[in-house]
């Protein structure tokens, strides 16, 4: 991570207990009558669960510290699915993130929370979800900022797009040809504009600009999203986002 939208921490871990590990806060939902349970991204152990004990309490040490889009300093103890959050210290304010770029987050803090199995380490991506969400406060580039996340998301999660050869002959991509992506397969060459129905019909510059984070021109933007929501919605199943519906409905 880099300065100044990111701090460094030190992880002291054993089979019980982290201390000080730089963390998200994805989700939190009330928990018996004064407790959160927490959804947490964490820097060197991933997804986890972990409850808050007394965090709703007026003079509670949590009070005010666990929301989301903001960089903290976490520690925890206990093993298996459900952790026991100990202590908090944020590392600056939370982002304020507003109208649309509010929703982006909520956005790809429910990819996080759908997609990654728990105890599982991303490191590099914590990286680009503490860039993305940076991105997403200044207002600047959004679309490429999320395109960029979702790509890295997909590469964590062992579903990497092919972006540089037809699947079908093996040749390498051609920036002028169109190409029908297949969710399951990778692009094969298409000789007019019109894609099969089980394919998504985009350029070879699209996936160029995909695969060099390079997205700028609006066409390449517009093929890369439906692209992108194509292949996650495959990976998501039958339950709609919510953050997608929030943002159909204007909510935010």
């Amino acid at each position: 991570m880099n300065a100044p939208c990111t701090a460094s921490a030190t992880a002291m871990t054993s089979s019980h207990k982290v201390s000080l590990e730089a963390a998200y806060i994805l989700h939190s939902r009330p928990y018996r009558d004064n407790s959160l349970l927490l959804d947490i991204f964490s820097h060197d152990h991933g997804r986890l669960g972990a409850v808050a004990r007394g965090a709703k309490q007026p003079k509670s040490k949590f009070n005010g510290l666990l929301q989301p889009f903001g960089l903290l300093l976490l520690s925890w103890s206990g093993r298996g699915d459900l952790a026991t959050l100990t202590d908090a210290e944020a590392q600056g304010p939370a982002l304020n993130l507003k109208g649309p770029s509010l929703i982006s987050g909520f956005y790809v803090n429910e990819l996080l929370t759908r997609l990654l199995q728990r105890h599982d380490p991303h490191q590099a991506l914590f990286d680009v979800y503490h860039e993305t969400l940076c991105l997403l406060r200044q207002g600047h580039h959004e679309e490429v900022a999320l395109r960029r996340f979702e790509s890295y998301l997909l590469q964590e999660t062992g579903y990497g797009l092919i972006l540089d050869h037809d699947v079908e002959t093996g040749e390498e991509i051609q920036s002028d040809a169109r190409y029908c992506y297949y969710i399951e397969r990778g692009p094969v060459k298409v000789s007019g504009l019109s894609g099969s129905q089980s394919g998504i019909v985009v350029s070879g510059q699209t996936l160029f600009a995909l695969r060099d984070e390079t997205l700028e021109d609006a066409v390449n933007l517009k093929e890369a999203k439906q692209l992108m929501r194509a292949i996650i919605a495959h990976q998501l199943g039958d339950k709609p986002l919510r953050s997608r519906e929030l943002a159909m409905q204007k909510v935010l």
